[in-house]
């Protein structure tokens, strides 16, 4: 959404567009790509400059690899990473109408189909990593929490569930998985707080496994990753399977996360935040997007 905008153009005609979305100018080119290492090691790589926004054009390609994940016989690990600087994954896309993402059709869960790919994600018989260096914002700290392991950049790791700064409700699961990883009274902090939190202070509340020094990042993966491809597949599934009934969601818990953004983001208070936003440069001014945790605060109050 921009200028009269976003959620002002949402409100008024849900299938017209008002600004270019970051998704256009590269929807030509795969935004989400695989790399095989191994018949049992992929990389999967997003690839959306200069934000890594993740929209409904983002969900068919996501789509893709994630059923290719679920299917695959010789797959064992999946480590996610960015090849854009600076960000992992950002929030969801405001520009298009919200019509193109209410209009998706279910997915293989009964779940609109970001989360569920984020729950297929969870579920599968892989082991998944999200690699994070820069900002995993909104959907990407969702896709990391649905990740079975998260690593983060010590110096160039980000991670933040901003939506209530700007009255919205988190969309993709992270009331259902943060007070899981973490406990009530720090989920809600990140949660409510709406502020960015860095590599140390994210693996201090287990947010992520472990932060690293950004230099030795990459080869820790890359060899935790190795590791675990030497091993038995069916044991591998198995151990996973047994953790998942002990510590995953359920489907109506995450259902009820996604509806509540919805909801939302059609709000007044909601719109009238997000047009601010757009007017400052969100999704077009990486000032913005780099610190969105401290311009969310600077909106005006209800």
């Amino acid at each position: 959404m921009a200028d009269s905008t976003a959620s002002d153009a949402i409100a008024a005609n849900p299938n017209k567009s008002v600004a270019t979305s970051p998704e256009d100018a590269t929807s030509s080119k795969r935004q989400v790509r695989v790399e095989r290492r191994t018949p049992a090691y992929w990389r999967v790589t997003f690839d959306n400059p200069p934000f890594n926004i993740f929209g409904p054009k983002s969900i068919p390609q996501l789509d893709e690899v994630i059923t290719a994940i679920e299917n695959d016989p010789d797959l064992k690990i999946v480590v996610f990473d960015s090849a854009v600087p600076g960000f992992f994954i950002t929030h969801y896309d405001f520009v298009p109408p919200l019509a193109d993402s209410t209009g998706l059709p279910s997915g293989p869960t009964g779940l609109h189909p970001l989360p569920d790919m984020l729950v297929r994600l969870s579920r599968a018989p892989v082991v998944s990593i999200s690699l994070i260096r820069g900002r995993a914002t909104g959907v990407g700290s969702e896709l990391a929490l649905a990740s079975d392991i998260r690593f983060a950049s010590r110096e160039k790791a980000i991670l933040s569930q901003w939506e209530v700064g700007a009255a919205l409700v988190p969309g993709g699961g992270p009331m259902a998985r943060l007070p899981r990883l973490m406990g009530r009274g720090r989920a809600l902090e990140i949660l409510l707080g709406a502020e960015d939190i860095d590599g140390d202070l994210a693996e201090k509340y287990g947010y992520v496994n472990r932060s690293l020094p950004d230099d030795q990042l990459d080869g820790f993966v890359d060899a935790f990753a190795t590791r675990i491809a030497t091993f038995d597949r069916k044991a591998i599934a198995d151990t996973k399977r047994l953790v998942d009934f002990a510590s995953l969601p359920s489907n109506p818990e995450i259902a009820a996360g996604w509806d509540a953004f919805i909801t939302s983001v059609q709000r007044p208070q909601a719109q009238a935040k997000i047009k601010q936003l757009m007017e400052l440069g969100l999704q077009t001014n990486g000032e913005i997007e780099s610190r969105l945790g401290h311009y969310t605060a600077t909106l005006g109050q209800d």
